[in-house]
């Protein structure tokens, strides 16, 4: 029956859409066309049934009451996949079509927009790809709202866009078009809503503004676009919201702007304009959100912007600008301000004036020239969450009441020339997740209220003159992550209560003067030498210097003394009674070779048990794969769970056996999860077991395998695929592909060769690994574990990106305790892991990319610890870029063999990646986009790898 409908409708398809009379079935006999050709992988379309005559009642089918012909078909976010055939060509009485948020995948099929009824068209959020046709819109005239958004099409925006005379809101953002911006465009005269962003335009923004009177939003973010802003861009008197900003725009802002009297919203952030910050802003009465950053703006700051009384952010961030901060600044009522990275000089406006920014909750004003005292009004902005002064020249001790704001999430002072102590008001500061103090001249002993902090995530304290001991308060902060005490004057024993720091990823007190042994167990067990250098009395493995061991002085009991003397000894008399007669140490001599003996007996009797199991004829070794992929042991104990599954079937069984996962000599390293080792199945392949080590956290069983298997199903070239796993109540294991080629950090920073890559292999390298996240992304699979050493390259030259998706074996643990057990490697972790109420995305794998990308390019670690600083890469570089010297950054062992025009748009686009602000990331889709454009492979069919 199924079969012969679906050849009935195709037929029907053969003939012009037939008339709105046509019969009630040729609705049904469309859908089921349409179905036929699609993957419901959640059978979200169990209701739409062939044997039925009416679909009004399927899911997603909305009929007209008069007609009961198809006038809306919903699928949104239905999981759905495959191609979009023609048999939705059917529904001749359709109005709405919305397919977005799926994984449909193929071109556009030109006939879609020839249903004559059609008045809303949404296909966004697929995976659509390919150009879009010249033909695509001939037949729109009836359409009101187009939207292909966040897919991978290319091409240019055909001419024929012009034709949707009726065309309301067209949203073709987050896609691969390329060419310039089509003249039709400024015919759609009912046009409200325009966004292009995010794509590859490039040209000029033509003129023609004014012949759009109904537009309400312009977006062009995110495009190569070039020239200047044309001067009858203030012609659109209803716009609301202009977005231009990442783009190559140049020249001064048109005055005509200022007309634009209805703007909200105004971003030109991220372009080439140069010129003072125009004085007619001021005109622009109803501004909320002004974005003039990183351009080349010089001057001083208007004084007309105070008369932007709407304003509620405003980014300056990024310029030249000089002179001082207007006090008036404090008094627009604005959430947000930052200017950042410019010249700007002075004291910061205190009293009343700082006292007025009730509402202010981020103030960023880092890397300018301010000097002078930090004002303690700035401690009486009630609203205050984040505030960076660092990288200028403030003086004096820091306010007592701006360490006591209960509000505060993120401080830095880092890097001016404060003096005094830490206030001990800092014990208010409940909320607190970052502090930076680094490179001051702070002195005094960090005090002990620090404990009272409990949000607090990362503490920087280093380069200062601090002494005295290290407060064992700090071991109340179970939260803490990052504690870098380096390069001060500090004494003491480390409490050994740090050990119960469970989140520590990073703990640096080098350059102090430290005593006694460090603290044991857990971080203090892997703790990098680096860390703990420079202390000369410090001892422990982590500096290969051993502590002297304390013996008690032996006390010799007198049996017959009721009040035994410290230094009584034995008499002749006790001699001849035969008296015993014990010191301590002996007691504890004896009880402790009791416990070897005990021990070693243990130990003994479960490696003969364990080589037995290991044997030939153990079950585990020898027994055959089952028919469903399944390995089950005897039904006792706690071996009545255990399972191995290997998604490819076959042969289950490892040539050595249960001992693989034992056996030292098989260990290829240790991670935050486990123990990884190298194993070979009975056919020959070699595969890699992932030994977990936190039983105590992994899921039930059921949840566990359902995100194995998940993992499991994800085939990319450049994913390190999971081949099974296996699976007890008290031991789990994950089974990979095994990658003969080493990781990246070997090849970066351990090979001896002169050249471990050419810089065509490093850009193939960067490349596939945004690819691969791009792919995990599209999978809704955060990474979390960024970092060169998950970074495989195998014999071919291959990236192969590991270790992915590992934070669903776990419960829903918070961001922190992911960030300890997943996000070790310091300088790959996104600022947002420090901020509790920041929600945690895809941007922080974007994050960890950009850098990725860096150390790629420079072959230098994320953070250097030099003699006398610390050097983050993401700083360096950008400073390098700044100065014009990108090249001197490069690595070395290239010997100068890399196009700089290839270079520089990869370091930008690495320096985007770690912009500290999410929402500034792009997505990979976007990085792969940009990549695939920098170099074309087939410009250089013949150029050596260099």
């Amino acid at each position: 029956m199924r079969s012969l409908l679906y050849f009935l409708g195709l037929l029907l398809l053969l003939w012009p859409p037939m008339a709105q009379t046509a019969p009630l079935n040729d609705d049904v006999l469309g859908l089921i066309v349409f179905k036929a050709d699609i993957v419901d992988p959640f059978s979200k379309l169990a209701s739409w049934n062939e044997d039925e005559d009416d679909p009004c009642a399927w899911t997603g089918v909305k009929c007209s009451p008069r007609s009961n012909r198809v006038t809306q078909l919903s699928l949104a976010g239905f999981s759905l996949s495959g191609r979009i055939g023609r048999g939705l060509l059917q529904l001749a009485a359709l109005q709405t079509l919305d397919l977005s948020h799926n994984n449909f995948s193929g071109s556009l099929h030109p006939g879609l927009l020839q249903i004559a009824s059609l008045r809303a068209f949404d296909l966004s959020d697929n995976n659509l790809s390919g150009m879009i046709a010249d033909e695509f819109f001939d037949q729109c005239r009836s359409l009101r709202s187009l939207s292909l958004a966040n897919n991978a099409l290319s091409g240019e925006i055909p001419r024929s866009i012009g034709s949707c005379s009726t065309l309301a809101a067209l949203n073709l953002s987050s896609n691969r078009l390329s060419g310039s911006l089509p003249k039709g465009l400024w015919s759609l005269f009912a046009l409200r809503t325009l966004d292009l962003s995010d794509n590859a335009l490039v040209g000029e923004i033509p003129k023609g503004a004014s012949r759009l009177y109904n537009l309400r939003s312009i977006r062009l973010r995110g495009n190569r676009l070039t020239g200047r802003l044309p001067d009858d861009l203030g012609d659109f008197p209803l716009l609301r919201h202009l977005d231009f900003s990442a783009n190559l725009l140049t020249g001064d802002l048109p005055e005509s702007i200022r007309k634009l009297s209805l703007c909200r919203h105004l971003s030109l952030g991220s372009n080439l304009f140069a010129g003072e910050v125009p004085s007619w802003i001021g005109a622009m009465k109803n501004l909320e959100f002004l974005d003039l950053s990183s351009n080349r703006f010089s001057g001083r700051i208007p004084e007309s912007i105070r008369a932007c009384r709407s304003l509620k952010d405003l980014d300056l961030s990024g310029n030249s600008l000089t002179g001082n901060l207007p006090p008036w600044i404090f008094e627009l009522g604005l959430r947000r301000f930052s200017a950042s990275g410019n010249k700007l000089s002075g004291f910061i406006p205190g009293g009343d004036a700082a006292a007025g920014g009730r509402t202010l909750s981020y103030v960023d004003l880092s890397g300018n020239g301010f000097s002078g005292g930090v004002p303690p009004a700035l401690g009486n902005l009630p609203s205050l969450r984040f505030l960076n002064l660092s990288r200028n020249s403030f003086s004096g001790s820091i306010p007592p009441a701006l360490l006591g704001l209960e509000t505060m999430e993120v401080l830095d002072i880092g890097m001016n020339k404060i003096n005094g102590s830490i206030p001990v008001e800092i014990g208010k500061a409940v909320s607190l997740n970052v502090l930076s103090l680094e490179k001051n001249s702070l002195a005094g002993e960090i005090p002990a209220q620090i404990g009272n902090c409990s949000s607090l995530k990362s503490l920087i304290l280093s380069q200062n003159n601090l002494t005295g001991s290290v407060p064992w308060t700090i071991a109340n902060l179970t939260d803490l992550e990052i504690v870098d005490l380096s390069f001060n004057n500090l004494s003491g024993n480390l409490p050994k209560q740090l050990s119960n720091l469970a989140h520590l990823t990073s703990f640096n007190v080098s350059h102090n003067l430290f005593s006694g042994d460090l603290p044991a167990g857990n971080f203090f067990d892997t703790i990098s030498p680096s860390s703990v250098s420079n202390n000369p009395d410090l001892c422990g493995s982590a500096v290969n210097r051993s502590c002297r061991t304390v013996l008690p002085k032996p006390i010799v009991l007198n049996p017959n003394s009721s009040t035994p003397s410290p230094n009584a000894t034995l008499s002749s008399g006790d001699i001849r009674h035969k008296k015993i007669i014990l010191s301590i140490s002996a007691l504890i001599a004896i009880g402790a070779a009791t416990a070897i003996a005990l021990g070693v007996i243990t130990i003994t009797i479960l490696n003969m048990r364990v080589v037995q199991a290991a044997s030939p004829g153990s079950r585990l070794a020898a027994a055959p794969a089952l028919s469903d992929g399944y390995y089950s042991d005897s039904p006792t104990g706690d071996v009545a769970s255990n399972k191995l599954v290997m998604f490819s079937g076959g042969d289950t069984v490892f040539t050595v056996g249960a001992h693989a996962v034992l056996n030292k000599d098989c260990e290829l390293g240790r991670g935050g999860f486990g123990t990884v080792y190298k194993t070979n199945l009975q056919d020959g392949r070699p595969v890699v077991i992932k030994k977990l080590t936190v039983s105590s956290l992994v899921k039930s069983q059921a949840d566990f395998e359902r995100d194995v298997k998940k993992l499991g199903k994800l085939r990319h070239p450049n994913l390190v695929a999971m081949e099974g796993y296996y699976w007890t109540r008290s031991l789990q294991l994950l089974i990979y592909e095994y990658v003969s080629g080493g990781n990246l950090c070997k090849h970066l920073h351990e090979c001896s060769n002169s050249s471990p890559f050419t810089w065509r292999e490093r850009f193939h390298i960067i490349l596939g690994i945004a690819r691969s996240l791009d792919y995990l992304h599209r999978q809704n699979i955060i990474h979390y574990n960024l970092k060169a050493s998950n970074i495989l390259v195998d014999g071919s030259g291959e990236v192969k990106v590991g270790d992915y998706g590992l934070a669903k074996l776990l419960p829903m643990l918070d961001r922190y305790v992911l960030s300890s057990k997943i996000q070790s490697a310091l300088g790959y972790m996104a600022p947002e892991f420090a901020c509790q109420t920041v929600k945690i995305t895809e941007k922080c794998d974007v994050y960890g990319f950009g850098v990725l990308a860096l150390e790629i390019i420079t072959g230098r670690r994320p953070v250097e610890y030099m003699e006398d600083d610390v050097v983050v890469l993401s700083d360096a570089v950008r400073i390098a870029l700044e100065a014009g010297i990108v090249d001197e950054l490069v690595d070395g062992r290239l010997g100068g063999k890399f196009p700089m025009e290839e270079v520089v748009p990869v370091v930008k686009l690495g320096l985007v990646c770690t912009s500290q602000v999410p929402s500034n990331r792009p997505s990979m889709s976007e990085v792969v986009h940009v990549l695939e454009m920098i170099t074309c492979p087939q410009e250089h069919p013949d150029e050596e790898l260099t």
